[in-house]
């Protein structure tokens, strides 16, 4: 990791920029192969499965009759530990329901709001280099609560075409009907424009790479629902000298593991919180089977010693990090202080990657700086809010002379009449 001491604050952005690939390149290689899916169908799926994957396969869909025999290949204790992760997710996604509540704003006019699920979503799970079958409790779960009626999923295969068995034993306790064997670009685009195989799908969601994630923002721009921008992991960490050095560089590596495009940044106002979770890192990276791609993400990666743990806070609200961990002796005041983030985890006791598995939150999170302006996947995610009102006659001689002084100011006349008309033919 870079050390940077006392950076200045008109230095931050430079210092805060994520790894990129070319913008321009990236853009211009997603739109090819948007066009081809949306234009092509399923020969461009297969085309590219091939092109990337070098999977060919006769059928992209999993079979339901191999759901079963496959899923029970899996351990009973990773069951017993999906179970505990459904249980909370449920628990916490289920309490985000809201009552409708009818609202009288004067005497005659009631006015409120409910939700409804939005009846096709599309999930994308990734597994390039890992199947993150806890991505799909993270997504399906929430789904079925708000009530989609329609669930897809793409999911890459391994290099001998098949789909890990946990994602297929959470696709069945979560309620999942359809899943198919197709990753990156070109399974959003099958899920957002519809193929003769994959249906389409009114709003997309999933983490993946900055290919998946650039694809997303240019359906987007089509006016295609996303849930948000969700591309490479990336933590941040705020110690002070009360923090564990072993913890930290052990939540650090738990971001970094996941991908050579990752970030992790470590900001603190004690330098020798830095030396010594550096050197617990030289160590734990030793026993990481995934070594080699935590050490490339740490080169995207920065310890930042700041004079004041306010002003580490600073810094951290213009980073925007997808997760924040707080390991400070004053973690409650500090995170009041928290204005843009995806999630955040308070004290030496609460690891990242609980809100990864089974704490209950959604680990599907804004990065890229985008906790500025997006929330994390959530049950809102998933519905739609429909506003209703009931207005009486005594409502309308009430609200009537407001309506029609704002629509003449307006000069729209026929928005006027509407309420004169009604009023004029009621007291006839």
């Amino acid at each position: 990791m870079d050390i940077i001491k006392y950076p200045s604050k008109s230095d931050w952005g430079e210092l805060l920029k994520r790894p990129t690939v070319d913008n321009k390149s990236l853009q211009k290689d997603v739109a090819k192969i948007l066009y081809h899916v949306k234009n092509d169908g399923d020969e461009a799926v297969r085309r590219y499965m091939k092109q990337f994957g070098g999977i060919s396969l006769s059928s992209y869909e999993v079979a339901k009759s191999d759901w079963i025999s496959t899923s029970e290949s899996i351990s009973e204790d990773l069951k017993q530990s999906i179970e505990v992760a459904i249980q909370n997710i449920k628990t916490f996604h289920e309490a985000q329901k809201e009552n409708v509540s009818f609202i009288e704003t004067m005497s005659g006019v009631s006015c409120w709001r409910k939700s409804i699920g939005i009846e096709k979503v599309g999930l994308y799970i990734p597994g390039g280099t890992a199947s993150l079958f806890s991505t799909l409790l993270m997504l399906a779960i929430p789904a079925k609560i708000a009530g989609s009626k329609e669930i897809i999923v793409c999911t890459p295969p391994d290099k001998d075409g098949n789909i890990h068995p946990a994602i297929l034993y959470c696709a069945l306790r979560t309620g999942i009907n359809r899943i198919f064997k197709i990753g990156g670009v070109q399974a959003v685009a099958a899920m957002a424009y519809g193929t003769d195989t994959v249906s389409k799908v009114y709003k997309i969601f999933g983490p993946g790479n900055q290919y998946v994630t650039c694809a997303k923002m240019l359906l987007n721009a089509e006016g295609i629902a996303i849930d948000m921008p969700a591309g490479p992991s990336e933590l941040a960490i705020l110690a002070d000298e009360s923090c564990v050095p072993e913890f930290v560089a052990a939540d650090l590596l738990s971001q970094a593991e996941h991908g050579i495009d990752s970030q992790v940044l470590l900001v603190t106002d004690n330098e020798q919180v830095i030396n010594e979770v550096i050197a617990c890192l030289e160590v734990q990276l030793k026993e990481l089977p995934r070594n080699e791609i935590a050490r490339q993400a740490l080169l995207n990666s920065k310890a930042i010693l700041v004079k004041t743990l306010d002003e580490g806070m600073d810094l951290l609200n213009e980073y925007a990090p997808e997760h924040l961990i707080i390991s400070c002796r004053d973690e409650k005041m500090l995170a009041e202080k928290v204005i843009n983030a995806g999630s955040v985890f308070l004290g030496n006791y609460s690891p990242e990657s609980a809100g990864d598995y089974a704490s209950g939150t959604n680990h599907t999170l804004p990065t890229n700086g985008f906790a500025k302006s997006y929330s994390g996947v959530s049950l809102d995610s998933f519905v739609k809010k429909i506003t209703f009102q009931k207005i009486s006659y005594e409502g309308l001689e009430l609200l009537g002379p407001a309506i029609k002084n704002m629509a003449e100011a307006e000069g729209l006349q026929a928005h006027a009449d509407a309420v004169s008309i009604r009023l004029k033919e009621n007291s006839k």
